[in-house]
């Protein structure tokens, strides 16, 4: 399982021109879900995204978590964090998850998230969607659950 987390001041999510996910300030993450993951991968991904330290104390240094701050989060599903560049120029995507799994995982993502307390937006699975941001920082993190980075 893969995610790329941003720390926003606002971000929102668009499909057909109508706005389907908006936070204020909070974390953006960009969730990947590959052929070999489960529950466990899901567990460790979370539990880093919550406890994550990543947002500044008022010494200005990066020592508070995304419920330390009262943040919101946008969880925008991204099967493209699996495509496979390093042959030729047209990435593949046969390590990412089936469809019909990957949203399995992606909503008990989304539900264990809110089972925290954290306000959590969403955009719609398999849509083609319009991500507006505004990092902060900027501030961008790459998980990986199989700690490939």
């Amino acid at each position: 399982m893969r995610s790329v987390v941003q720390r926003v001041t606002q971000a929102s999510v668009t499909v057909d021109g109508e706005v389907v996910g908006k936070i204020s300030a909070g974390l953006l993450i960009f969730f990947g879900v590959g052929q070999s993951d489960q529950e466990s991968d899901l567990e460790w991904l979370v539990d880093k995204i919550v406890g994550l330290r990543i947002f500044e104390d008022e010494d200005g240094k990066m020592n508070r978590s995304i419920s330390d701050v009262g943040g919101e989060i946008l969880m925008v599903s991204q099967f493209t964090l699996y495509g496979d560049c390093r042959k030729g120029r047209r990435p593949s995507f046969s390590s990412a998850a089936p469809p019909e799994v990957a949203k399995v995982l992606f909503d008990q993502a989304v539900d264990k998230l809110r089972g925290y307390g954290i306000q959590v937006a969403t955009g719609i699975f398999q849509a083609e969607m319009k991500v507006e941001l505004v990092n902060d920082g900027p501030v961008t993190m790459l998980l990986d659950s199989e700690k490939n980075f």
